[in-house]
């Protein structure tokens, strides 16, 4: 199994490249919030998952998976062997049960082991080896404190971030504007936001660049992108090492600004073009934390572009449903079955979970001796090597010839060995009938080894000599590999030819049927796949003469074969692009239909719902989101009889079926088109949501009015609160600018505490959309100004006069100062800090506007 670290990166790094090749350019940007979320919880909830033994891809012969397995290690060959051979199981049961029957005997081997044995030269010898110590697991234990040292780092740093925000957020000036924190800060440093604080310099900004940066921020609290962001620097926390996991967070975060974007030019009273220049405006050289939303300026031209790039079609829509297949191949492909899970607690019960053991220890572990167990069955004797002690635990069986033994020990212990060309195995121990225990001693050839070496194979090991013996590897094998063109193999391809016997009749088949350069790997491919001639001339037979080696591993790991074919050309399946009959189908095209299992009866099903020139990837993407013959004909039923293929697949993929087209016809809404239907499903626009408006007298409203009002989060209740204020017969127009700046009920209340009340729908957006609060009109009234109109207040607060500079000039002995003296003040720059200077200097006047002068003239 992956080590779960690994295994969570690998499907970050794949669902990154998902998102990048399928979405990054499409502007669903509430949907590709959703799929990247999801997909980092996927990453790190799935590799917990065991999946069901028929489920996985890991185990079954004929699949790719098992192809790699065959490429990688010598002692995956062995296992695919013990598979191929079907016995080890029985033969496994059979061997224990037999030792519990005899407890004694298990005893005498107990003392046999520690007896000396005899080398072929007659001479005593330990049958003990001592074993030297491996590296890996050294270097595995530093890899390991080395991942959770940066684990470590990375977290101190993530913690101190929201600590040195969370102190800027409550030691420094605050604006309270409903739910919002309008931080004050000072310096070069970049607007941003976290939870519900908006970090910002209004000394930096013009009045319109200040309200649509508020906007800007407003957006991404109200949507709680500061939990995006926190999650994407969790997940760095614990994948740092992982470059993927970095480039992730930069997309989850790219997708925000593009989100926010779209809602403030979407539903804000904002024209494009001066929101646009904003951004450039916002250019300065201090970013912010990484933990917070920000106006990010590394992204400013591709912010740009999205905006003014079309948007996307809904019939793209089928792209988000390959997700899921993806993930669920993905889990077949990588993550532990129950089975082998189960085994792998009970490794002591069968024979595979030795397996399972003698492969994690090749290469490391002394296998040359051992005990063994035997079943003798026909001609052939069935042998189960094994070390069981707590230090060396693997297992390992294999089938032999009854010839290739000297004598086998009948009731009494003895001796008697199996030669080969790798080595010679020393048995000692005895049959009791048919089954036989006892301990063996493995000694190699070392002329074999040198032989190898001097024939070009490379990357042998000390411990290999095991493994090429029980695979019988020979050196006339060897030879015939050489003679047939293979001169420079590995270790590894050396052992996996064998172990799948790839033999010269099986070589020169391939080389007769035109495969002149067939890689060790590739022949072992297709040994394991089974192909052979007959199957080669069937898919040639079907058409595909100069087929190649990789469409052929794709056609036999899918069960693609001639029959399949020719039910598809027999079925007038539209394989070329332009939807000719006539051409044949790409090999391409033909897995596409196999892998989504479109067969010749899917095609005339389609055929007879009226779609009878549907191209291949059309009839693909029908096929993935579950199009059938009765959905698209329920659909004709309803009056939706000339829509395209693209359209049927949207609507399908969104699902809308035919009772819920019922539910928005019953409601009025017989003649919505197609798209319409879709924008309504995708937004939750139902039968219950349009009844909702019409029982608060919202009747007959258009398709494009309910799709406003559910993409803002308008409901009943909403108007209703404002209908018990006394506004009656608020328009769709005004509701949304209501809901887009967070007008409600709480709101007006608030300004006729202080005495202003049914302040009309369009003031209400003005006082919003500036920051004007009922605090910052009781400022007013506190200093003498107790009749202050709305527009007043709208003009002071867009030029920025508050209260406390107004304040400033009464102190310093200007008590009749009005509001247009203030208005006028602020406008030019006279502060009461200027006035201070100017008397400083020898000018000394009562009248303000002498000042206002005086700052023009320098000016």
């Amino acid at each position: 199994m992956i080590p779960y670290i690994l295994h969570v990166a690998l499907l970050i790094s794949i669902s990154l490249l998902f998102y990048k090749i399928f979405l990054q350019r499409e502007t669903f940007y509430k949907l590709n919030r959703v799929i990247l979320l999801v997909c980092l919880g996927l990453s790190f909830t799935l590799p917990l998952i065991t999946i069901p033994e028929a489920w996985t891809l890991r185990s079954e012969p004929g699949r790719a998976a098992l192809k790699a397995q065959v490429q990688q290690t010598p002692e995956m060959a062995v296992l695919i062997k013990a598979e191929v051979q079907k016995q080890v199981l029985a033969a496994q049961k059979q061997a224990q049960q037999q030792a519990k029957k005899q407890p004694v005997v298990k005893h005498e081997a107990a003392k046999v082991q520690a007896a000396p044995t005899v080398t072929a030269a007659g001479e005593p010898q330990s049958i003990i080896a001592e074993q030297a110590k491996p590296v890996w697991p050294i270097v595995i234990k530093w890899l390991f404190y080395i991942y959770w040292a940066g684990v470590g780092a990375f977290g101190l740093n993530l913690l101190l971030q929201v600590i040195v925000l969370l102190y800027r957020a409550y030691s420094n000036p605050v604006i309270l504007d409903g739910k919002f924190r309008i931080i004050e800060v000072t310096g070069d440093k970049a607007p941003c936001s976290f939870g519900n604080n908006i970090f910002i310099n209004p000394e930096k900004y013009d009045w319109d660049t200040y309200n649509q940066i508020l906007l800007h921020e407003k957006v991404h609290i109200q949507q709680g992108h500061s939990a995006d962001i926190l999650l994407a620097e969790l997940v760095l926390v614990f994948q740092w090492f992982n470059p993927f996991a970095w480039l992730y967070r930069g997309e989850l975060e790219n997708n925000l600004e593009f989100l926010t974007d779209e809602t403030v030019l979407g539903h804000n009273p904002v024209e494009k073009e001066s929101y646009q220049m904003s951004l450039l405006k916002v250019s300065v050289p201090h970013l912010a934390l990484s933990v917070t939303t920000n106006y990010n300026q590394s992204l400013l031209k591709k912010r740009i572009v999205m905006m003014n790039v079309k948007r996307s079609n809904i019939h793209t829509m089928w792209k988000y449903f390959i997700l899921l297949p993806l993930m669920a191949g993905l889990a077949c492909a990588l993550n532990q079955t129950a089975f082998s899970q189960g085994k792998a607690k009970t490794k002591s019960k069968a024979t595979v979970s030795r397996n399972q053991s003698f492969h994690q220890n090749w290469g490391s572990r002394d296998m040359s001796q051992g005990t063994w167990f035997a079943t003798i069955k026909g001609e052939k004797v069935r042998i189960e090597f094994r070390n069981d002690d707590d230090d060396h635990n693997w297992s390992n069986s294999d089938s032999f010839l009854l010839s290739e033994f000297s004598s086998l020990p009948k009731d009494t212990k003895g001796d008697f060995t199996l030669k080969r060309d790798a080595g010679t195995v020393l048995f000692n121990g005895k049959f009791d009938g048919n089954d036989g225990y006892g301990h063996y001693k493995f000694t190699a050839d070392k002329g074999f080894t040198d032989y190898l070496k001097s024939e070009g194979i490379t990357g042998i090991e000390e411990n290999d000599q095991f493994a090429f013996f029980i695979i019988n590897i020979k050196r006339d094998y060897v030879a015939m590999l050489k003679a047939n063109g293979y001169t420079h193999l590995g270790k590894n391809d050396l052992v996996s030819m064998g172990a799948l016997k790839v033999d010269e009749p099986f070589i020169k088949f391939w080389k007769q049927e035109g495969y002149m350069h067939m890689s060790p790997n590739e022949l072992v491919s297709a040994k394991a796949l089974g192909i052979n001639k007959e199957y080669v001339h069937e898919i040639r037979e079907a058409g595909y003469k100069d087929v190649d080696f990789n469409q052929l591993t794709s056609f036999k790991a899918l069960g693609i074969d001639g029959k399949y074919i020719a039910s598809l050309k027999k079925a007038n399946a539209k394989f070329a692009k332009n939807g000719n009959e006539n051409e044949m189908p790409r090999a391409e095209d033909i897995t596409s239909f196999k892998a989504m299992n479109i067969d010749s009866a899917y095609v005339r099903d389609i055929k007879e719902a009226g779609y009878t020139n549907v191209p291949i990837n059309e009839l693909t993407s029908m096929k993935a989101v579950g199009v059938t013959s009765d959905y698209a004909k329920s659909l004709a039923a309803l009056g939706y009889k000339n829509i395209s293929a693209n359209e049927l697949v949207s609507l399908r993929s969104l699902g809308i079926t035919p009772e819920y087209i019922k539910g928005v016809n019953d409601m009025g809404y017989k003649n919505i088109s197609a798209n319409e239907l879709m924008s309504f499903k995708s937004l939750g626009v139902n039968a219950d949501f349009i009844k909702s408006f019409n029982d608060i007298g919202y009747k007959d409203l258009s398709p494009n009015d309910l799709t406003s009002l559910k993409a803002l989060g308008i409901k009943p209740d909403f108007i209703k609160g404002f209908e018990d204020m006394g506004y009656k017969n608020i328009s769709i127009n005004e509701l949304s600018s209501l809901k887009a700046l967070n007008v409600n009920a709480e709101f007006i209340k608030s300004f006729e505490a202080v005495g202003y009340k049914q302040i009309p729908i369009n003031e209400l957006s003005s006082l919003k959309s500036l920051g004007v609060t009922p605090g910052f009109i009781k400022g007013f009234k506190d200093i003498g100004f107790t009749n202050v109109s709305l527009n007043d207040v709208t003009s002071l607060k867009a030029l920025g006069v508050t209260p406390a500079f107004i304040k400033g000039f009464k102190d310093i002995g200007f008590t009749n100062i009005s509001l247009n003296d203030a208005t006028s003040m602020k406008a030019t720059g006279v502060t009461p800090e200027y006035i201070k200077e100017m008397k400083a200097k020898g000018f000394n006047s009562k009248d303000l506007n002498k000042y206002i002068q005086l700052k023009n003239a320098f000016n």
